[in-house]
């Protein structure tokens, strides 16, 4: 650890070797992504994919090396004992902080598969992020307004289709796909503009959750229910970095998803709409109670 120095320069040295860390890492994820541009589909090509993931993974581990060397952050991880790498998973946490990333990354390292979110079809064109993306065989979708679809009633569903179709590669290989079911990070103010019905939480959009299970279909496993309390309060990446964050406790629960929910129609049918986003308010309620319980336990206030 670094306590014998100031914070900012704590903060300097441990962002400093995250990046060199990921310079250093990029190099065989950008060559494994152009060698599986320049090979034809099949086995060679998900060889590649694999590689690249591998780099990936190893970007992460290195990170939680420097994390658990360099910075006095305490984790408390609870329930990822049962975790398989081998295997699909739908995982969705809240989201207070930039710093919520590294914490989920830092949690499933070496537990589950190297988890990926879903991507805007035009962010494979973004400099060099887009190939590392691609080569990461992250999910672009390409999505369609309400105006769209009521110009052209045969889109309909099609953004689904399409990333359905995007999701085959991972039939039969490990893959966690990740979602922020609130969309945005907690503040007072976004609580208090959406008049929040939970006390720690935002409202979460059923729509996106809708949108994953259909497009990944029946493969997934299971749901991890990610919590995420930071004891302090929850601070910015450069308070990270700086060794100010002194706790965290991450909650994980495992989860079945009801089989209809791969299946139905979200956008088109009211009754199944209602049904989802029923069940996600509930899931929701019992994360709000989670983490009240988890600040409890920790010997926070309950405000």
């Amino acid at each position: 650890m670094l306590r014998f120095l100031p914070a900012p320069l704590t903060g300097a040295l441990v962002g400093l070797l995250f990046a060199l860390n990921t310079l250093f890492w990029s190099i065989p994820v950008y060559l494994f992504s152009l060698l599986k541009l320049l090979t034809p589909k099949g086995p060679l090509r998900r060889a590649m994919a694999r590689c690249a993931d591998q780099a990936a993974q190893t970007w992460v581990g290195c990170n939680a090396l420097l994390t658990d060397w360099l910075l006095p952050t305490r984790f408390e991880v609870r329930g990822v004992e049962h975790l398989n790498l081998r295997g699909q998973y739908f995982i969705c946490s809240n989201h207070q902080t930039w710093n919520d990333i590294h914490v989920l990354q830092k949690t499933f390292h070496g537990k589950a598969p190297f988890f990926k979110f879903f991507l805007k079809q035009e962010l494979i064109w973004v400099p060099v992020l887009g190939l590392a993306w691609w080569g990461l065989d992250f999910p672009f979708m390409k999505r369609y307004s309400q105006e769209q679809i009521a110009r052209n009633p045969a889109l309909r569903g099609k953004d689904v289709e399409t990333t359905r179709k995007a999701c085959e590669k991972f039939a039969g290989m490990p893959v966690a796909i990740f979602n922020f079911l609130e969309g945005t990070r907690f503040t007072p103010a976004k609580h208090d503009r959406q008049q929040s019905p939970y006390r720690y939480l935002l409202k979460p959009k059923a729509g996106g959750f809708a949108f994953t299970l259909a497009a990944m279909g029946e493969r997934l496993h299971a749901m991890l229910d990610v919590t995420i309390v930071y004891p302090e309060g929850a601070q910015q990446f450069w308070d990270f970095l700086c060794g100010r964050v002194k706790r965290v406790i991450v909650d994980v629960r495992q989860l079945q998803i009801p089989g209809d929910f791969f299946h139905g129609d979200y956008e088109g049918d009211p009754v199944f709409r209602k049904r989802v986003q029923d069940w996600v308010g509930q899931l929701w309620a019992d994360k709000d109670a989670r983490i009240a319980q988890l600040r409890a336990e920790a010997g926070l206030p309950s405000d």
